[in-house]
């Protein structure tokens, strides 16, 4: 981050991996929970269970936080994911997997609200901040990918049925993060108010209303690849979960090196201009993706290759549309806009879920690129609105 504190970097990457890992681990759970003939209405339901109680408790959040620190609100969030872990493989109902979720839900909105306190209260020069929120975000997608393809190796494996044990590790990884965090020094921010509700003043001006907008359809695009992927892969394309997992596993891997690769280069470039060239780009790949798929239906092969591509380009989206607005907000604001940034994203995943789910429990996946095409244009559309305002008035 700073000079100031370059012990904190490896515990805030390590905090977004494994939340990254257990909030990703959906799709792993749809494939499985399908395999033992669970709807697909209830497991598209499931995704609210985990959503819900992110929006339901973000703003209650900022209060817990300021009253308990930073530092301790990280460590409870952490140490309760761990221990949860570590409870799962050997609960075989399906109602824990809501509670697990709902619990879940309940910590990253804690995490994240810490992570992002941190990171703004230690970066000041907008083109700065948004090179740290890529690189420590570009921890999320790893975790994508680590939790894709382990349990992708696990499922298939010998040992297949025993997959719930694979949340062991994410405990572990949960315990040593714990450990830094406790080796570590924060600087924590002085508490001035003591509301249960947090002051909104201020956030209902049109800059804002937008930024919520473009983020509620940059997360409603993310979660149709993150949590419905692998199952549009194995329903639609017949392809083994194992493939299906791995093959997603790659979208995690092209967009960690899009995160990874605007955290280097994004000081060389507009952030406003950068962000409509990932958004044109994106909309091409899924024009050739629907083309393929209306009318070269013998090649839909290569569908599983195309995906990924689009993670090079999507994933820099909501970093650098994050450190924009963060920029502009007052050190004593950042937590409660961040809790607002939190509760849009989940909402935004949680409908996007249900709404998926009925794409493939109607058969008409056919529709899948089409559907995120659509989120993607009114991205676009409500970007270049974001962008042509000056936010210098906030």
């Amino acid at each position: 981050m700073t000079s100031k504190q370059p012990n904190i970097t490896l515990p805030l990457k390590l905090t977004f991996l494994i939340f990254s890992m257990v909030l990703n681990c959906m799709g792993i759970v749809i494939i499985q929970l399908s395999a033992q003939k669970i709807g697909y209405d209830k497991l598209g339901f499931l995704e609210s269970f985990k959503d819900l109680p992110i929006a339901i408790f973000s703003l209650f959040a900022v209060n817990f936080i300021s009253r308990l620190g930073t530092k301790k609100s990280l460590i409870f969030a952490l140490l309760l994911v761990g221990i949860c872990s570590l409870f799962l493989p050997f609960v075989e109902v399906f109602w824990f997997f809501k509670l697990w979720f709902a619990i879940i839900g309940t910590c990253f909105a804690i995490g994240k609200i810490c992570v992002y306190g941190i990171i703004r209260n230690n970066m000041t020069e907008e083109r700065s901040l948004a090179k740290t929120m890529n690189s420590v975000e570009a921890s999320f997608m790893i975790g994508i990918f680590v939790v894709n393809t382990g349990f992708g190796w696990l499922i298939s494996s010998q040992f297949g049925e025993y997959w719930k044990f694979g949340f062991i590790s994410i405990s572990l990884i949960s315990f040593f993060t714990v450990y830094l965090f406790l080796k570590s020094k924060i600087v924590e921010p002085e508490v001035k108010s003591k509301r249960i509700i947090p002051d909104l003043s201020g956030f209902g001006k049109t800059p804002f209303i937008l930024f919520f907008a473009v983020s509620f359809f940059i997360i409603f695009i993310e979660q149709s690849f993150n949590s419905w992927l692998p199952a549009f892969y194995k329903d639609h394309l017949k392809v083994d979960s194992f493939f299906a997992l791995q093959a997603s596993s790659f979208l995690a891997l092209f967009s960690y090196s899009g995160r990874a690769i605007t955290s280097r280069i994004i000081q060389r470039f507009s952030l406003s201009k950068y962000f409509m060239f990932c958004l044109l780009m994106i909309i091409l790949v899924l024009v050739l993706i629907s083309t393929i798929q209306f009318f070269f239906t013998e090649n839909a092969r290569i569908l599983l290759f195309l995906f990924p591509v689009i993670g090079l380009f999507l994933s820099p989206l909501y970093p650098v549309i994050n450190s924009k607005m963060i920029a502009k907000i007052d050190k004593d604001k950042i937590n409660t806009f961040t809790s607002l940034i939190v509760i849009v994203s989940s909402v935004s995943s949680s409908l996007n879920s249900i709404s998926i789910s009925i794409l493939f429990k109607n058969q008409a996946l056919n529709y899948y690129s089409l559907y995120i095409l659509g989120a993607v244009i009114m991205v676009t559309l409500l970007s270049y609105s974001y962008f042509k305002l000056s936010i210098n008035k906030i």
